[in-house]
């Protein structure tokens, strides 16, 4: 998964629906990738099973870590069944 501006933007239930369907697909692990300053190369991006983006804005890496350390908790969190607090 490349962390990509040009990616898709998704909500967190979205990505733990992904994350949970790859689990149950037998997927055995996931790369997360962040791109250098001008993002990643175009064939990295065609390579990828999916660009994820957090906006439009630009984030610095290690900002954009620690967002995806909370997205990838959330998702977990989501995918065993926990509630919520924005679920539907």
């Amino acid at each position: 998964m490349l962390l990509d501006e040009r990616g898709r933007d998704l909500s967190s239930e979205k990505l733990a629906e992904i994350l949970g369907r790859w689990r149950d697909d037998g997927i055995r692990e996931c790369r997360f990738m962040l791109g250098a300053a001008d993002g990643h190369p175009q064939e990295e991006r065609d390579a990828a099973d999916l660009l994820l983006a957090f906006g439009k804005a630009t984030w610095p890496h290690l900002l954009a870590r620690a967002m995806l350390a909370e997205q990838l908790y959330r998702a977990t969190t989501i995918i065993v069944g926990h509630p919520y607090h924005r679920s539907g």
